[in-house]
């Protein structure tokens, strides 16, 4: 089954996008949840109209995901955590915690689009963010101890 998404939906695809799902998953979760229509020639039309309309608008968007990504890889952020001697960490560095490093650098930015692997360790890291559907960015992370 064929359905177009009304939003974006985490690994299968971005908003007004056509994705091909399994019968049941289209029927009782997707569209009940009002995350997907069928994908039939009437709503095929409107998608065309819609993508059409709003093509200026998503050029400008990705212009400011692409200036907001410059940014990003030349910032450098650093997290103060409690550590013990041994430089292994009590607990982990979340994306709340990179989120609220970047606002005290003025860049504004989501928790939810950022993506880190488990940190549980002093040093450098590196964790993503998904700016766009186009643009992904790089954030440098030092995790220091705090004092």
């Amino acid at each position: 089954m064929e359905v177009i998404l009304i939003q974006d939906v985490a690994n299968l695809g971005y908003k007004n996008d056509i994705v091909k799902v399994r019968d049941g998953y289209g029927r009782n979760y997707l569209i009940p949840n009002r995350m997907a229509v069928i994908a039939n020639e009437s709503n095929r039309k409107q998608l065309a109209e819609t993508i059409k309309q709003q093509a200026h608008k998503q050029a400008k968007l990705l212009a400011d995901a692409q200036a907001l990504a410059e940014q990003l890889a030349a910032a450098v952020i650093t997290v103060a955590v409690k550590a013990n001697e041994n430089g292994k960490i009590f607990g982990t560095v979340t994306t709340a915690e990179i989120a609220e490093a970047l606002k005290a650098q003025g860049i504004e930015i989501d928790k939810k689009v950022i993506t880190v692997e488990p940190v549980k360790e002093l040093g450098e890291y590196t964790a993503q963010a998904r700016l766009h559907r186009e643009v992904k960015a790089e954030i440098k992370l030092n995790v220091v101890a705090a004092e």
